[in-house]
């Protein structure tokens, strides 16, 4: 692993600015990526959706859900209930992140309306439009980390760390989001959003926005008239004191990594995990994999990974791992914007094509 700094002015990572005209005229919008090679056949059967492991899956988080909930709600008033909202605050407000994710793709279940059933009651939790966060997440694997162009940049530079800090407990996000979502119950999209969501799709924005809104308000409603914190720690209040596992794990994918690169292995991050983490991640831990071939199933990850591994970067060896070495960017980053981690390749790689990236700010390793 190597280092590579540059120097840099303040960029607007807005999406209608200057920064996405440059993109566009220097062939990094919709650009062509590097993919390791895998023979057709292999990635055939790596692409093979599977119901009934998905159903599996998601029967026993919501089934987790359901009795730590209602232990939860049994023991209430007591200390008893502390360890059950715990589990369930971690199952609602960070492994809904991961459902929503994968069934977003389609990719988590052979079935649709069971994607878009999950993807739905897990847009809800996250307080994510689904509408919305579809067009977003489409814009963020066509253009990964493309300044000016990629609606999901978590550490824009320089970074803001205290306020990444603070996400871990869901602040100031949740009432950024709930805002979000009133704003676009009213039917209105910030320009930003008007550049990645077609106006065919405003009218499902709006009704998504309003169905969400609803359902909050109406939690709040029934915590005032009980006088009672309790409905609030069933619905909603998970996205703040359980959020901090889909922080954790979300943080890593990208951050302290480079921008502006059409290579996934320069600015995505595969870290070995605890299987809690995969479990409640859903294997997102391979980032790197799934960004090169987004329609695996999160099942297949591990098996994509031994497979390609040698033509990668290597993993992080663990979460600490990963953070000592995004944590180090990220201050750098602070007085030097241009500055990056540059994973190393293994000599079973093939190496960076700098001619790929449409930029020559990134020097051949020696």
């Amino acid at each position: 692993m190597t280092a590579e700094t540059t120097t840099a002015p303040a960029r607007d990572y807005g999406l209608t600015g200057a920064e996405g005209a440059r993109a566009i005229e220097l062939g990094l919008a919709s650009a062509q990526w590097y993919h390791t090679e895998v023979p057709r056949k292999v990635m055939k059967g790596l692409m093979r959706r599977n119901d009934a492991v998905a159903t599996r899956d998601t029967l026993i988080w919501l089934g987790l859900m359901a009795l730590t909930g209602l232990c939860g709600v049994l023991t209430w008033g007591t200390w008893w209930c502390v360890p059950f909202f715990a589990v369930y605050g971690v199952l609602y407000g960070s492994a809904c992140d991961s459902r929503w994710h994968e069934c977003g793709h389609g990719t988590a279940f052979k079935t649709q309306w069971k994607n878009d059933w999950v993807y739905t009651l897990a847009s809800f939790m996250v307080m994510r439009n689904p509408i919305a966060w579809r067009w977003s997440h489409a814009r963020h694997h066509t253009d990964t980390i493309i300044v000016g162009r990629d609606p999901e940049i978590a550490f824009m530079r320089p970074p803001d760390i205290a306020r990444k800090a603070l996400a871990f407990i869901g602040l100031p996000d949740v009432f950024q989001h709930f805002a979000i979502l009133v704003r676009q119950a009213r039917g209105r999209l910030t320009p930003d959003e008007a550049n990645y969501i077609p106006s065919s799709e405003v009218p499902q924005v709006t009704h998504w926005a309003r169905i969400f809104v609803a359902i909050h308000l109406a939690a709040v409603l029934w915590a005032l008239l009980s006088w009672s914190l309790l409905p609030l720690m069933l619905i909603g209040g998970p996205r703040i004191y359980g959020t901090w596992h889909m922080v954790l794990v979300g943080l890593l994918q990208h951050g302290g990594l480079a921008e502006d690169v059409l290579d996934h292995r320069l600015n995505s991050r595969t870290v070995h995990m605890n299987p809690i983490s995969r479990w409640l991640y859903w294997n997102m831990n391979y980032h790197v994999e799934h960004h090169m071939f987004p329609m695996v199933p999160y099942h297949a990850l591990p098996a994509l990974h031994e497979l390609i591994k040698d033509d990668l970067p290597p993993a992080n060896p663990s979460i600490p791992h990963a953070y000592a070495e995004m944590l180090e960017a990220l201050r750098r980053q602070r007085t030097e914007p241009g500055y990056f981690v540059r994973r190393a390749l293994p000599p079973t790689a093939r190496p960076y094509r700098e001619e790929f990236h449409g930029t020559d700010a990134l020097p051949e390793v020696s």
